[in-house]
């Protein structure tokens, strides 16, 4: 399976996933927009990857836990937050325009939710 290949541990990622669809769905809707930009990040090995997913859920579990905004958190360059977040994961990777845009997208509706529910 393709998903094991990239992420490694397919118990670790089911209990990441589980831990995503917990969170408030502006912080989900973020989170799945900077998943979905990662998977276009060649890790470095099985446990960098499935590591990086882990360490993003507790990210934004502490960040809908003290009420950060989604735009604090990320900052005014959604694409360079998750960049330097990869980087501290793996060595290299590619991400293509297209991606980016996607990832600005997803960050923007779930900036969007977040103002609606306040």
């Amino acid at each position: 399976m393709i998903v094991s290949k990239l992420i490694g541990d397919k118990r670790r990622y089911r209990q990441y996933k589980a831990r995503i669809k917990r969170l408030p769905e502006d912080y989900r809707t973020a989170v799945e927009a900077i998943e979905r930009y990662l998977m276009h990040f060649v890790p470095v090995d099985d446990e960098s990857a499935i590591s990086e997913f882990e360490d993003l859920a507790e990210l934004f579990e502490r960040a809908a836990s003290d009420g950060t905004p989604i735009r604090e958190l990320v900052g005014d360059e959604p694409t360079e937050f998750v960049e330097e977040f990869a980087r501290n994961h793996t060595k290299g990777g590619y991400a293509p325009d297209k991606e980016r845009q996607r990832l600005l997208r997803g960050i923007e509706r779930a900036i969007e939710a977040e103002r609606v529910s306040r």
